[in-house]
């Protein structure tokens, strides 16, 4: 009967041993756990990305103003008949930097 039992508890840790550190482990199940809620955010934002950039694609085959938006940040054009101001702001000088009438 005692060689029976140590057999059955020899066998019940051989068990836990692979339950807890074993291929397809409770270890393993966690660690791929976190694996698949990290690649779901990425996918989220990645799906939020193609969204935005869809909506961009969309507006510019549709509307000329997103064309003439782009013309303007990005080439720096302007529209026949309007006339272009560059303020050019020069650096306010300091009290110590203006000559004195001593």
């Amino acid at each position: 009967m005692r060689v029976l039992a140590g057999a059955l508890l020899i066998l019940l840790v051989i068990l836990q041993g692979q339950l807890w550190f074993g291929r397809g482990s409770l270890l393993d199940l966690w660690r791929l756990q976190r694996a698949i809620e990290q690649q779901q955010a990425e996918n989220h934002a990645l799906a939020e990305r193609n969204a935005a950039l869809a909506a961009e694609v969309e507006d510019l085959k549709s509307g000329l103003e997103a064309i003439e938006e782009r013309a303007r940040s990005e080439l720096g054009m302007i529209r026949e008949g309007e006339t272009f101001y560059r303020v050019i702001e020069t650096p306010a000088q300091s009290s110590e930097d203006t000559p004195r009438d001593d």
